[in-house]
């Protein structure tokens, strides 16, 4: 056994044991309370030439909670997990969720098990205080094999159950090519929700990406009641990028075309949706930190 193995193996079972002390309610989602926070992706140039100042600046504006885009090596925008936790305390920030991408390099077939890489995932999240550990990808050759992707499905529930051990959930998060992909005769979305485990498996709709491909996310909230924990919530208008996936582009809330509100509303009613968590990706000229500002205002003036 290797010392790097011995080391994860013994901060597993700190970890799990810490998780297990604290109160359940910690970590249980809230039946009716909804909490707003933002995809750190939405302010990524700021972010890479000023983390702490930019996470100043939206604990300022009001946000509480947020959510990574940035794990690499163990290091959180290149912070380890013990120092990007102070940073956030000491700004009043929580992060509930994070996004890593999970590829089948990350399952051991020998072995018939995880890899250290992800285990160290699950475990520097669960430090951090995450209820969930958000996958937002899926590589093409995955959508494209179909024996691949059914291991692939089998290790997202797998990852589910290694959540479980730290009270966390695992998560996957869509783009759009999950409903243009096909899998025989059903959309790869569908094939996702039906070989996923709920218990185990959270789905966080990102009903911009969606839009364009799937225009009704109101329509999958009602097919797939209360498995939307976290939606990322967006609006769009037509993209001046011709090249541009879907025809479309995130902006400011409220300034689309998405009937955001009656999503939100669909959201709390139907899917089961806690957490809401703010991404605009495309600015029309402004400036990212103005626009979060304004959309973190929209969501308040809409009662969140």
């Amino acid at each position: 056994m290797t010392s790097s193995r011995r080391t994860f193996l013994k901060n597993s079972a700190i970890a799990a044991t810490a998780a297990a002390l604290m109160p359940n309610n910690l970590f249980a989602a809230p039946a009716r309370i909804q909490r707003v926070g933002i995809q750190l992706y939405s302010v990524r140039d700021a972010m890479k030439v000023d983390p702490a100042g930019t996470l100043k600046k939206l604990a300022a504006m009001g946000y509480q909670h947020v959510e990574h885009a940035n794990y690499v090596d163990r290091k959180f925008y290149g912070w380890t997990a013990k120092e990007f936790k102070k940073v956030l305390d000491d700004l009043g920030l929580q992060m509930p969720s994070g996004h890593t991408v999970m590829t089948p390099q990350h399952w051991d077939a020998e072995k018939n098990d995880f890899t250290d890489a992800w285990k160290y995932t699950v475990e520097d999240a669960a430090y951090m205080g995450q209820k969930f550990v958000i996958s937002p990808w899926m590589d093409e050759k995955v959508r494209h094999d179909t024996d691949l992707l059914k291991r692939t499905m089998d290790q997202f529930n797998k990852s589910g159950e290694l959540c479980q051990k730290f009270n966390m959930k695992f998560g996957y998060h869509n783009h759009d090519f999950e409903f243009t992909t096909m899998v025989g005769d059903i959309r790869l979305f569908d094939y996702i929700m039906q070989n996923t485990d709920p218990s185990k498996v959270s789905q966080q709709l990102d009903i911009g990406n969606m839009y364009g491909r799937e225009n009704d996310a109101i329509s999958i909230i009602n097919k797939y009641p209360g498995r939307f924990v976290s939606m990322h919530v967006k609006d769009e208008v037509k993209s001046a990028d011709k090249n541009e996936g879907t025809g479309y582009e995130s902006t400011i809330l409220g300034k689309g075309v998405l009937p955001v509100k009656e999503v939100l509303k669909a959201a709390k009613k139907t899917g089961g949706t806690v957490y809401l968590i703010i991404e605009q990706e495309s600015y029309q000229g402004l400036d990212p930190l103005d626009c979060v500002k304004i959309d973190l205002q929209t969501m308040k003036k809409w009662g969140y």
